[in-house]
């Protein structure tokens, strides 16, 4: 059953089963207080009779009924009474409603404590009429001695009509009542229906389910804060990245407690995302996403997303290692591209010779590089990298050097490969594009690669027209690059990082070439810490 026809049906329930209730209890109640006041109503009017000095002189007379009766019947008419009873002492009738029924002995059997104690009280018993709530007072001379009883009573099918008038009004007040709740239920059902979004419970299910496994699935950091700054969901990842224990609760905690230098009340103040925005969160640098959750118009809630900045920088290194494997592959290629059209037109021009000599130079050439490279540099991976540097020299008319003095032995295995790669390539690529402005015959750039057995040591040499030396104190912190084109000033700064995380140092001077020398000293061990 849907949970709109659900909450309506159960409403309309609850609320008709209450009114009904609530009706019998003030039908109950109402009936109770009227039969409490016709019974001290009763006791009252005999009571009152009983005290009358004409009743007692009449008991003196040959014939009381003669003179009781009249007054009993005005006391009936009077009061509204079904019957004035008058006996003596024995209980036998001095007058009755009905006088037929003079002298016969009252009814009902509860006499006694009236004519025995002398007690005035109320009691309900079946009379000679039927039954009724009687009102019963003992008669006394001026001796004080018992001479008789006064019976008032008020008939129970009498009371009965008066309940029902009231029975009706509350009938017609509990229908009432019922109507309107469940025209509330029905607009309750619609109100809820809408604010869920016109969902169903199992389908509220799934997606909660759905979405706390997809949250918990990402590996970035997710924190979610409600409109009073207060968290209402964090992920796996978000308690790692904070350095807290998973058994520690952090829903419910205001964001500003946790993690005191957070723009996220900022964000829930003015509804602006920031993205990309970098912080350092317990000692670690992190890249953060902050975005408003809105509901309409109204901003409920916030949600932040940081990730590890090193995770970055690990996906940024293997990145520009595939781009540079990519240039090199580019640049072979389209080197042995040209290779090939010119023999072809060698032969086609029936250069014969000619097209037997290019080949064999280009072949010496080659081999002299590969075996020079592998003679010098034993890492395969570097040694990779530095064919294809070569090459890419080569398709750029770029004279590229590898100083006679090269030497480096196979990387350690823990050093961390990707950084070493990443700042030989950028550094050698700088070089590159400091020299392309020039003639062919200017463009020259020296690479020296050595290992004294405590420490590495690169110098990149171009012969472009250097840089000025006030700008070296900023230049691998800041985006300073002598290039046009806007996105520039990152490969500097990339390599600073990547030394000072290989524990190494950077310097640069002006080299033989006439341009810019940068040398680079990272100590063997790297970024191990043991």
């Amino acid at each position: 059953m849907p949970l709109q026809r659900r909450i309506f049906l159960y409403g309309a329930l609850f609320i008709s089963a209450i009114m009904v209730l609530a009706g019998l209890s003030f039908y109950m109640t109402i009936s109770g207080a009227i039969e409490k006041q016709v019974g001290e109503r009763a006791l009252d009017i005999a009571e009152t009779t009983a005290e009358r000095q004409d009743v007692r002189e009449a008991f003196k007379l040959p014939d009381p009924s003669i003179a009781l009766q009249p007054i009993a019947e005005k006391i009936r008419i009077q009061t509204g009474a079904e019957y004035v009873v008058i006996g003596n002492k024995e209980g036998i009738r001095y007058s009755h409603p009905l006088e037929d029924r003079i002298g016969q002995k009252m009814v009902g059997d509860d006499n006694e404590q009236a004519l025995l104690h002398g007690k005035a009280y109320i009691s309900e018993a079946t009379g000679s009429l039927g039954p009724a709530l009687r009102g019963k007072a003992p008669i006394f001379d001026d001796a004080g001695n018992i001479i008789g009883i006064i019976s008032v009573g008020f008939l129970k099918t009498s009371m009965t009509s008066t309940f029902l008038e009231y029975a009706d009004s509350i009938v017609g007040i509990v229908i009432i009542a019922i109507a309107f709740g469940l025209i509330g239920s029905m607009v309750l059902a619609r109100s809820i229906k809408k604010t869920m979004f016109g969902l169903e419970p199992a389908e509220i299910a799934s997606m909660y389910t759905e979405r706390s496994a997809l949250i918990e699935s990402v590996r970035e950091g997710i924190i979610m804060v409600n409109k009073n700054g207060e968290i209402t969901m964090a992920n796996i990842a978000a308690y790692e990245v904070l350095s807290v224990p998973k058994e520690k609760q952090l829903i419910g905690q205001s964001i500003e407690d946790v993690l005191p230098n957070t723009q996220l009340p900022q964000v829930l103040h003015t509804g602006e995302s920031q993205l990309d925005r970098p912080m350092t969160i317990q000692g670690k640098k992190t890249i953060v996403n902050r975005i408003p959750i809105r509901y309409g118009d109204e901003i409920i809630g916030a949600v932040s997303s940081f990730r590890l900045q090193s995770d970055i920088e690990g996906m940024r290194n293997e990145l520009s290692q595939v781009r540079q494997y990519a240039d090199a592959l580019r640049a072979q290629t389209h080197e042995h591209n040209n290779l090939l059209y010119t023999i072809s037109g060698l032969i086609q021009l029936n250069s014969l010779e000619e097209a037997m000599e290019l080949i064999h130079d280009e072949t010496e050439e080659q081999q002299s590089l590969v075996h020079f490279v592998t003679k010098r540099v034993h890492d395969p991976l570097l040694g990779g990298i530095l064919i294809g540097l070569f090459n890419r020299a080569r398709e750029l008319k770029v004279k590229f050097m590898l100083d006679g003095e090269s030497f480096l032995e196979q990387l350690p295995p823990h050093f961390e490969k990707s950084l070493f790669i990443s700042i030989l390539g950028n550094v050698v690529t700088n070089a590159f594009e400091a020299v392309e402005h020039l003639t062919e015959e200017q463009r020259g750039v020296r690479l020296l690669l050595s290992n004294n057995g405590n420490e590495i040591l690169i110098e990149v040499e171009d012969s472009g027209e250097g840089l000025d030396p006030g700008i070296f104190t900023h230049l691998f912190k800041q985006r300073v690059s002598t290039k046009e084109g806007e996105d520039r000033g990152y490969g500097l700064v990339k390599v600073f990082e990547n030394v000072q995380e290989l524990n190494g140092q950077i310097a640069m001077e002006t080299g033989d070439l006439g341009g810019a020398l940068f040398i680079i000293s990272i100590t063997i061990g790297g970024n191990d810490n043991d």
